[in-house]
């Protein structure tokens, strides 16, 4: 009885480590994927190409991130594309990506530097 006690507590904070992002987590992760996916297809000549890369490179970096998370590619396309849809042709909205930004960056440890990282490495 004392080991499968032992047993069933080790399994539960095995869980609760491992629980990784929660549903509404993962909902505004996708929204900002879109966002940053959005802007970055906004010509150079309506945005600055420091904001552009920056999309580029968050939008590189959540997708893998949401794969690692266990998002099938296939569905988290579409619902990125879902996302692109009702945003492409419009005006960038600097609150909504500084919102997201601050999301991301709060969220996954490091992602502030990685996404700087591969902006700066040009390979997005």
């Amino acid at each position: 009885m004392k080991k499968i006690f032992t047993a069933l507590i080790f399994v539960l904070i095995c869980n609760v480590a491992y629980a990784g992002m929660s549903d509404s987590e993962k909902a505004n992760t996708i929204e900002c994927t879109g966002i940053y996916y959005a802007n970055s297809m906004i010509p150079q000549g309506e945005l600055e190409l420091e904001k552009i890369v920056h999309s580029f490179a968050a939008k590189k970096f959540l997708t893998s991130h949401l794969v690692k998370e266990g998002f099938e590619e296939e569905k988290l396309n579409k619902e990125i594309l879902k996302i692109v849809d009702i945003r492409y042709g419009k005006p960038y909205e600097e609150e909504a990506t500084k919102s997201c930004d601050n999301f991301i960056f709060k969220l996954i440890p490091s992602s502030k530097d990685k996404i700087k990282k591969i902006a700066e490495s040009g390979i997005y």
